[in-house]
């Protein structure tokens, strides 16, 4: 009967995948906003999309809602590809590689052949540290919510009032 009513509870790993990326592009891509208002980072919001769209644009106010949305999209897929690989991996530090993984892609590979940043020798330290710190936060979140949902996270948890928790049969 429980496991029964286990399986009854258990999320879709596809429909729960997208839900996290969803809000991993909303709240982290708002969190790239406040870091680009306040001059943390010399990159706009909209970075990932500089081949398609004149830097002038990115800096507008359209420009900094269109980047939002492309992380948000960026996100998903993310969360999806992490879903797909490492979704047995338990703990936070799989997503914490992960979002390092990303900003290592973006920031040394992808990012200047595509022509979104310079060379990362060109940036300044203040904005390849934001990123990185940005990257590896966000990768956190991904990675450690899908880890908590489908690896029984919770039973690593101390139970509180003193009890020990129990192993399941």
């Amino acid at each position: 009967m429980e496991k029964e009513q286990a399986a009854a509870r258990s999320s879709n790993k596809w429909f729960f995948s997208l839900y996290i990326g969803f809000y991993a592009g909303l709240i982290w891509g708002a969190v790239k906003m406040v870091e680009s208002l306040f001059h943390f980072s010399n990159l706009a919001p909209g970075f990932m999309v500089e081949p398609f769209f004149k830097s002038s644009f990115l800096v507008t106010w359209q420009g900094y809602l269109l980047g939002w949305c492309v992380f948000i999209v960026f996100s998903i897929a993310a969360s999806l590809l992490y879903a797909l690989i490492l979704v047995k991996s338990a703990g936070p530090w799989a997503g914490l590689g992960y979002g390092a993984i990303w900003w290592g892609l973006i920031f040394l590979l992808i990012g200047p052949i595509t022509g979104m940043m310079n060379w990362i020798a060109y940036l300044d330290l203040k904005t390849i540290l934001t990123e990185l710190c940005l990257f590896i936060l966000w990768g956190l979140f991904i990675g450690y919510s899908i880890a908590f949902e489908f690896n029984d996270e919770r039973e690593r948890e101390p139970i509180k009032n003193g009890g020990s928790n129990p192993q399941p049969e």
